[in-house]
């Protein structure tokens, strides 16, 4: 398809708490994808960079950031910040570099250094700050809106806390198999019931940490891929960057809500299937086309969530889902073979970014032992604070 842009490289930062600045990681993961693409950093024509707001002011240039500390050579620069959506913003952005002809190939990178344990509000006032009203005019910190959600399903579909455990084993088991993951050990429902409670019905293994880390890609238009990359490469087919539409009960508090005002909203998110119907119009495809997908699973909770909002199985099945093992491995929809947040934990502005890069691994049948047998569609669904929506269709 004329619209189809080449996935020519991926490469990633491993995720950790290492103590270090997010430069490092990006400039890490930036080299490892021009190497998988055989390029060099010199024939990159534009560099997009998903911002991080730990960073300082470097961290706000972050596209000018990393073309620094690879060394200035000319490129295109952009920067972008969508909150935990920044990396598919990234990616949407160079897509469209490619597609309008601005750039034969383009480098997208992102990478955090987060601080330890979840994430708290900025210090002083800052009134126009969703993150800042919500934690402290609610004082529903993200432990408090995970665990508001996992009730609203528990009540809504009748989900145990057994069924959350389950997803957290699940993506245990294939993070173990990750190397770029941060935690690499298997785990048992009988350990998630005994971690500790965080925010009720929620244990701390049902929640993801935060973590130091760093993915990019290198993205190029299929002229330039016919010329200088093997055939038959990996292709990003549909970005969608949806906002949601009005009105919609989870916006009934539009400058407290975030991603998913449980508070308010029933469990199921018309914003959140907006996301996958976007990306699903644009590629031309439906669920049932899809080998994979890779979620935002920032709670246990939130990932059965996601089955029904893309279009897995009808509202309310997800853990039906689960409990049929249908997004394991050998299952019918594979669900976060990366191991996801649960093995990663939050690197903010490159977790979308990684997203893309274990879906192009997997369409190129190079995941290791987490390889998915035949994959040839996957998605990646992700949502960032204040309306920013994603979805990336990966196809070969």
């Amino acid at each position: 398809m004329t619209d189809d842009v080449a996935v020519l490289g991926a490469g990633m930062h491993p995720w950790g708490k290492w103590g270090r600045g997010f430069v490092e990681y990006g400039a890490v993961a930036a080299r490892a994808a021009l190497a998988d693409a055989g390029l060099d950093w010199r024939d990159i024509g534009s560099i997009v960079g998903a911002d991080t707001v730990r960073g300082g002011y470097p961290g706000y240039v972050a596209g000018a950031t990393f073309a620094k500390a690879l060394g200035w050579q000319g490129a295109r620069v952009t920067s972008v910040y969508a909150a935990c959506a920044s990396g598919a913003q990234a990616v949407s952005t160079a897509r469209a570099q490619i597609l309008a002809g601005l750039a034969d190939v383009v480098l997208v990178v992102g990478a955090d250094a987060a601080p330890k344990g979840f994430f708290r509000p900025a210090d002083g006032d800052r009134p126009d700050d969703p993150d800042w009203l919500r934690f402290r005019v609610l004082g529903a910190t993200n432990p408090v809106y995970f665990g508001l959600f996992a009730r609203r399903r528990m009540a809504e579909h009748g989900d145990t806390p057994e069924d959350f455990a389950q997803v957290k084993v699940k993506n245990a088991a294939m993070g173990s198999l990750n190397p770029y993951a941060r935690y690499r050990s298997r785990v048992t429902a009988e350990e998630v019931a005994a971690s500790a409670v965080v925010a009720d019905p929620l244990r701390l293994l049902d929640i993801c940490a935060t973590s130091d880390g760093g993915a990019a890609l290198v993205l190029s238009s299929m002229e330039f891929a016919r010329r200088n990359a093997p055939p038959d490469p990996v292709r990003i087919r549909a970005v969608s960057t949806v906002t949601p539409r009005y009105p919609q009960t989870v916006l009934d508090l539009p400058d407290i809500a975030t991603d998913s005002a449980a508070v308010v909203a029933p469990a199921s998110d018309p914003f959140r299937a907006s996301i996958a119907r976007s990306a699903y119009e644009e590629a031309g495809i439906g669920p049932e086309d899809l080998s994979l997908a890779e979620v935002y699973d920032l709670s246990t909770a939130l990932e059965l969530q996601w089955y029904e909002d893309l279009g897995l199985c009808a509202g309310g099945e997800g853990a039906k889902l689960l409990r049929e093992g249908a997004t394991g491995p050998g299952g019918r929809i594979p669900v976060n073979t990366s191991g996801g947040l649960a093995s990663f934990g939050e690197a903010v502005p490159a977790q979308a970014i990684a997203q893309v890069c274990e879906l192009t691994w997997q369409l190129r049948g190079a995941a290791g032992e987490r390889q998915i047998p035949g994959a040839r569609v996957g998605i990646s669904a992700n949502q960032g604070l204040f309306g920013h929506g994603s979805a990336v269709i990966a196809v070969r």
